[in-house]
């Protein structure tokens, strides 16, 4: 059983413990209180060790060590640039005077409970410039994440320049190797597994484009002499809470530490601190577990859900800027729907992700009444429970080349508005969802032609588009308020539950010629703040609405992002083959129950593959379901194959969406997965398992299970076969299926007798 989470100073040692679920993390000050050094990371510490642990990391590193390395690498928890300090540092500044080099006092710390966990606050001053930095440990009862920022205030009488500012460091046991694992890939591509031996130096993986980016997710895993396995080995994880260009730091440093650091990216980076002013970092959440990657992304998974999806802005990033305090509508109660007819939609069971419709790969841009009522009804049919309009609905939007940032409802396309199609919607029991683009525009739409200087450039440089579009400024306070009241208008004009908020390029010429501050280059996180605010206040408005994250596919899907919606879009290839390894590194880091993944139709549009319909289904079942195929393109057999299949997935959602997720084989080894979800009560379970090309040529395979009560008995719900836990998990179960079948899936139902 897990052990009540708290956070205990031991005044004498001036030593912090924090103790998590069945992990410890451990911080102390330095002898001279100049500094907040780290301790221990890992397995329950005890309170009586933390003295000792304090006493020894006060010590001054011997002549030798310093001779060796030349510098002073001490294991800071929050590291400021100067003194003889060559490691990556976590903050960097620049005073009025021209100093630029940080040293500062402890002056106090504070802890507060608050629902479900606790925070630690230590806090350090630079008192010569009026510097204070604020150091934030959250830890929640039940588990053994470690959430860290750091917050900076000025409380001088000049501004103060930052030159770089990272939200934590995190210091690893000493060990001799390590194996970092991380996420790379590209558009169609994303959340691809890789992973490298640290060597002495550093190891960067980062953004520069604005957005999460589909090169690299800010998540990294390690294991000490590469030695973990799935369900096996000493795992520290970490996860930044960040939408915009990021950059994480692994360091080993001369004298043979590792320590991984990160933050905002510093490359073109600037930002002035006003007299009064404070500054939020991102969080940066991580772990330990002894239990392998597996149960290193079953503690993000849970983590995830009880505490960051959808749940907002939870450590003061955003900021507040003023014309949020301007609510455009006030939440209704109940989240009953605003005027206009239509219903609330199907019940879908609290925190589950509704089965959902998009017309895109239906329709492209040829959107119009009659179609999109006539694919309403055929969903409707099959079960659906969403129903998404997608890009093409407003004013001027024939192709890609216009219409951005004009978002009025084309006449020509809908004579009387949305509102007949909304009610028909809900009439067939569906809730009605839309596409919008909001920090995009086109040149040629009005929007552009009324404010060209919204969107960023330099002076004298050219505009550059990409799929004829521009970026608007959302770090201008003008343009943040417009896209807010724009889109919040429609939200209170229509019964709309669900917005899919897409962003397809990423950034170039991110200036602001005529910015009423000193440093444009702040555009890169006031971008990202601004539109945390906006979603934080619609949803805050319009409580009735869902939101789902899309950048092009999965260019924005991180924790920063997570906290403001309920769902991302994972990837544009939909090919259900490609999604296998794509949704495997995906639910490395962050939970199913947030991954949207859409059935679409044969042949792919992007890989040209083939697939059975049940293939593609199971494939996007693995998270939330979503369907994209042409219904009218369907015959009455495909259809009631699909129903059936919906109806499945409903009945195994809250173990898929909610349960502990258990990779029982994975495709980056062999042309063969299979995923195990398990009810959090252990009471039902359900195996999805695809396989490629000649993969059961010497007959069906059989899967060994995990996580199961050895003494129970399961059912196949299916089969009517009965299952001992203690054979499921050393013999394993047989998997159903063609011998010989190129392309094959299966899903398998367990239930606990009782």
């Amino acid at each position: 059983m897990s052990a009540d989470s708290e956070a205990w100073y031991d005044e004498t040692a001036r030593a912090w413990l924090l103790d998590l679920a069945s992990t410890s993390y451990a911080l102390a000050l330095a002898a001279n209180g100049t500094a907040v050094r780290h301790l221990h990371w890992g397995a329950r510490l005890g309170r009586q060790a933390v003295a000792g642990l304090a006493d020894a990391a006060r010590s001054e590193p011997s002549d030798w060590e310093r001779h060796r390395s030349w510098a002073a690498e001490l294991p800071d928890e929050y590291t400021p640039w100067g003194g003889m300090r060559y490691d990556e540092p976590s903050l960097k500044v620049s005073y009025a005077d021209g100093t630029r080099g940080v040293e500062w006092l402890y002056t106090g710390h504070q802890v507060t409970a608050q629902r479900g966990g606790t925070t630690l606050e230590v806090v350090l001053a630079d008192e010569a410039y009026g510097l204070q930095v604020t150091l934030a440990y959250r830890i929640y009862q039940g588990f053994d994440v470690v959430e860290r920022w750091a917050r900076l205030t000025n409380a001088g009488s000049l501004p103060i320049r930052l030159r770089q500012v990272l939200s934590a460091n995190w210091w690893l046991p000493m060990r001799d190797r390590w194996r970092l694992r991380y996420l790379h890939g590209g558009w169609g591509a994303e959340t691809q597994v890789a992973e490298t031996v640290l060597g002495p130096g550093k190891f960067v993986l980062e953004s520069r484009r604005g957005t999460t980016s589909h090169q690299f997710s800010p998540w990294f895993t390690l294991d000490p002499g590469g030695t973990a396995t799935e369900e096996s080995g000493p795992v520290w994880s970490g996860e930044l809470a960040w939408s915009g260009s990021w950059k994480l730091v692994s360091e080993v440093t001369s004298a043979g530490r590792l320590h991984v650091t990160g933050g905002w990216n510093d490359f073109d980076f600037s930002y002035e601190l006003a007299p009064g002013e404070e500054l939020t970092t991102p969080s940066f959440a991580a772990l330990h577990t002894e239990g392998g990657f597996g149960a290193a992304s079953r503690e993000w998974h849970s983590w995830q859900r009880a505490h960051v999806i959808g749940h907002g802005d939870r450590t003061g990033v955003i900021g507040r800027p003023a014309w949020v305090a301007r609510p455009q509508s006030r939440p209704r109660p109940g989240g009953r729907p605003p005027g206009g007819g239509g219903t609330a939609g199907p019940a879908v069971p609290p925190g589950l992700r509704p089965v959902l419709y998009n017309s895109w790969e239906a329709t492209s841009f040829g959107v119009s009444q009659d179609g999109q009522e006539r694919l309403a009804e055929l969903a409707a049919e099959i079960g659906i429970e969403c129903f998404v309009v997608d890009d093409g609905w407003f004013a001027g939007r024939q192709h890609d080349r216009a219409g951005l940032g004009d978002w009025t409802v084309d006449q020509a396309k809908f004579p009387r508005g949305l509102t007949p199609l909304i009610e028909r919607v809900n009439g067939l029991g569906m809730r009605f969802g839309l596409w919008v683009e909001p920090e995009m525009v086109n040149p040629d739409s009005d929007l552009y032609r009324a404010h060209p200087d919204w969107v960023y450039h330099f002076a004298n440089r050219s505009r550059t588009e990409q799929r004829n579009q521009l970026v608007l400024n959302l770090a201008r306070p003008d343009v943040a308020e417009w896209v807010y009241r724009t889109i919040g208008g429609l939200l209170s004009q229509h019964n709309i539950q669900f917005v899919k908020w897409d962003m397809n390029r990423h950034f170039s010429e991110p200036g602001w010629p005529g910015a009423p501050v000193s440093d444009p280059e702040r555009i890169w996180i006031d971008h990202v703040r601004n539109l945390y605010a906006i979603l934080d206040a619609l949803r805050a408005d319009h409580p009735e609405a869902d939101f789902e994250s899309c950048s092009g596919g999965g260019g924005r899907a991180d924790l920063g992002i997570l906290s403001y919606v309920q769902q991302v879009w994972t990837s544009d290839n939909t090919d259900a083959w490609d999604r296998i390894k794509i949704q495997d590194g995906f639910c490395q880091a962050y939970s199913p129950s947030a991954m949207m993944a859409w059935v679409t139709d044969n042949p792919n549009w992007l890989t040209g593959r083939r697939l059975p319909l049940s293939f593609r289904f199971h494939s996007s079942m693995a998270g939330a379901l979503g369907i994209g195929v042409d219904l009218t393109g369907w015959n009455a057999a495909e259809r009631a194959e699909a129903a059936k299949l919906i109806a499945t997935y409903k009945e195994r959602r809250p173990v898929i969406q909610q349960g502990s997720l258990y990779r029982l084989a994975r495709a980056a080894d062999a042309p063969f997965a299979a995923s195990e979800y398990l009810a959090s009560d252990g009471s039902e379970l359900v195996i999805l398992s695809w396989w490629g090309p000649g993969q059961l040529e010497s007959g069906p395979r059989r899967l060994c299970l995990a996580g199961l009560d050895p003494q129970a008995i399961f059912l196949d719900t299916s089969t009517g076969q009965r299952h001992h836990g203690s054979v499921l998990m050393q013999e394993g179960i047989g998997l159903p299926g063609t011998v010989g079948l190129d392309f094959g899936s299966s899903l398998i139902h367990l239930k606990r007798e009782p």
